[in-house]
């Protein structure tokens, strides 16, 4: 494999540039993307070959360091459901996932099944985008200006044929380990929850884990998961705009921290992992196109975390292990998922 081209975007010279900014330019966000693609670039830190992103801080001693938080055994799943009844509009052709029976105890009961001695069965197929539920964006899913993770040509990279070199088959057995919840919601809403358009900053995550306490402290090889409380508006209200709409989720000027804490991954439980307006007077997913192509983070979006947070508010352990393997689809920017929290 040839070498990626490692050059800065746009030529930005980090010479003088605060690389931790919190204010931003609302009327250069290509500038402001750059700045930061630069400042926060992975590229090339584990090899030009590399196909894990961030996921290559969660090694062994971080996994037995997550198996050790298991002392209840009380477990959560962190899916929302994969049903028609799911809040997919047809938006890049997504739709909500379309189940099907192949074979059905009706068919059974009327002897249509040719098995023999009594014996039935059934059997069904499932039709749905990679990224219609609970799901991980792969490296693969984003590019910034033509460049994929570690610097690849986005146009021999991923093709026709799906992503050739960062699949979301490669990440299959390592998205497992030490968990851990911020519930901003909770922590800075109101009724646990944060209204839409609200921008999480640095500030926002660390008076979250000063108000959950010690177990909630992020590093090296962590998965994050962030609770803003708008799956459970959605819920109640109904999905209205969730899928693509206005949405609470990580400020732009938090990709210092993504980096800084070297954390695994981390998942949000809305539709876009970022704040929603961004924070630009026109632009489209900013944090994504430094987080994924160039910090080589893994992101999940549309968890459910609620079960596990009125949990952990009750005993005040924020910290589990986790366990979110994709499924192993060769060549997938993205992949369904059904995380698992246990405590």
């Amino acid at each position: 494999m040839s070498a990626p081209d490692r050059s800065a975007p746009a030529g930005i010279d980090l010479a003088g540039i605060d690389l931790d900014r919190t204010d931003l330019d609302r009327t250069d966000p290509a500038g402001e993307i750059a700045r930061a693609a630069a400042a926060h670039s992975n590229w090339g830190r584990w090899g030009d070959d590399d196909r894990l992103g961030t996921l290559n801080h969660l090694d062994a001693a971080k996994r037995t360091e997550g198996a050790a938080l298991v002392r209840q055994g009380v477990s959560f799943s962190l899916s929302q459901s994969f049903d028609m009844n799911g809040p997919q509009k047809g938006w890049r052709r997504r739709t909500n996932p379309v189940h099907t029976m192949l074979d059905t105890g009706t068919d059974a009961a009327a002897g249509h099944q040719p098995f023999p001695h009594g014996i039935g069965g059934a059997d069904d197929v499932i039709s749905m985008p990679l990224q219609c539920s609970t799901q991980w964006d792969g490296l693969g899913h984003i590019f910034d200006h033509g460049r994929a993770w570690n610097g690849r040509d986005a146009a021999t990279t991923v093709t026709s044929e799906g992503d050739l070199v960062t699949g979301i088959e490669h990440m299959a057995a390592h998205v497992a380990g030490r968990g851990v919840l911020l519930d901003v919601g909770r922590a800075l809403g109101t009724d646990g929850e944060l209204p839409d358009g609200f921008a999480i900053t640095e500030a926002h995550l660390r008076a979250t884990v000063e108000a959950q306490g010690p177990t909630s402290a992020v590093g090296r090889g962590d998965i994050v998961v962030i609770r803003t409380g708008q799956l459970a508006r959605a819920r109640r209200e109904g999905w209205r705009d969730y899928a693509g709409g206005d949405a609470p989720g990580l400020s732009f000027t938090t990709a210092g921290w993504l980096h800084r804490t070297e954390i695994a991954a981390i998942a949000t439980d809305t539709w876009g992992f970022e704040v929603r307006p961004n924070e630009f007077d026109h632009a489209f997913q900013p944090l994504h196109q430094v987080a994924i192509p160039h910090i080589g983070l893994l992101i999940g979006e549309m968890w459910d975390p609620d079960a596990l947070a009125a949990h952990c508010a009750a005993d005040g352990v924020y910290e589990f292990w986790l366990t979110a393997a994709p499924l192993p689809i060769t060549g997938a920017v993205g992949s369904p998922v059904n995380p698992v929290a246990v405590k």
